[in-house]
Formats: C-alpha cells, structure tokens, sequence
C-alpha cells in the first residue's frame, strides 16, 4: 500500500467520493459513514440524486463539488472502464486535489499513468475505511 496516499488521506479534510450511493446496504455508503464519522467532511458525487446523502449537499461532478469546496482528495467507487475520463476531469480540477484513490476491485493503468505525470498520488484496488482503520491501532 501506498504510506504517501495513507498519509494525505489521514491529513485530508474535505474527500469527494464519486459515485457514493444514498443506500446504505453499498460499500461507498457505509465508506462515507465510516469517514465521515471519523471526522471527515464527505462531499457527494453522484448524478443520479440532489437529494442530501449522509446530510450533505449532492454533486453531478467532480468540477461543481470542487468549485463549492475546494477538495482534499477524491476516492472512486465507479467501474475500472469509466476511470480514465473522470482522471482527465480531476486533472481540470483548481486546485488540483492532491490524490485520487480507485476503492477495491478498481484499477485502470493509463488514468494511474496520466494522474502521476501530474504530480497527483493514486491508489489502485485498496479500500479507504480499511487503510484508516490499520492506522487507528
């Protein structure tokens, strides 16, 4: 696991999470339950809903969440097809979160390559709820 993206996680204030479903039998919604009760402030991306989840205001995109709070870092819970095009709009993101972590079962190399050639951490296939809870002893 990557100590450098545990390490912004653990000093971030404001996370996206894209695709962070309003039910909370989902993996992404009991993440942002999880951080989010850890002191984080969650901010929503999901287009399908503007109805509030986990209490807080809705997002379509990564561009509309970032111009209402400029953003920590970003964690993904979309399939591994649709990461590239959402790599490319973090990167038009001012200012530019400082990572970009795809949950479990999520990989794709090109978004991973294109990302670190603009100084941006990402993680591939690991779980934000289980990296924090290894450093919380």
């Amino acid at each position: 696991m990557n100590t450098q993206a545990v390490d912004l996680l653990l000093k971030s204030h404001y996370l996206g999470i894209v695709g962070l479903s309003p039910d909370a039998h989902k993996d992404s919604y009991r993440v942002g339950a999880y951080l989010q009760a850890q002191g984080y402030h969650i901010v929503p991306i999901y287009p399908k809903t503007d109805t509030p989840i986990l209490g807080q205001a809705v997002f379509a995109t990564l561009q509309e969440a970032q111009h209402a709070q400029p953003l920590d870092g970003v964690i993904i819970f979309r399939k591994s097809e649709a990461i590239l095009p959402l790599a490319q709009e973090f990167l038009n993101l001012t200012p530019l979160p400082q990572f970009f972590w795809m949950q479990l079962g999520i990989t794709n190399a090109q978004a991973q390559e294109l990302l670190q050639a603009h100084g941006v951490v990402v993680v591939q296939n690991h779980c934000a709820l289980i990296e924090h809870r290894k450093t919380q002893g």
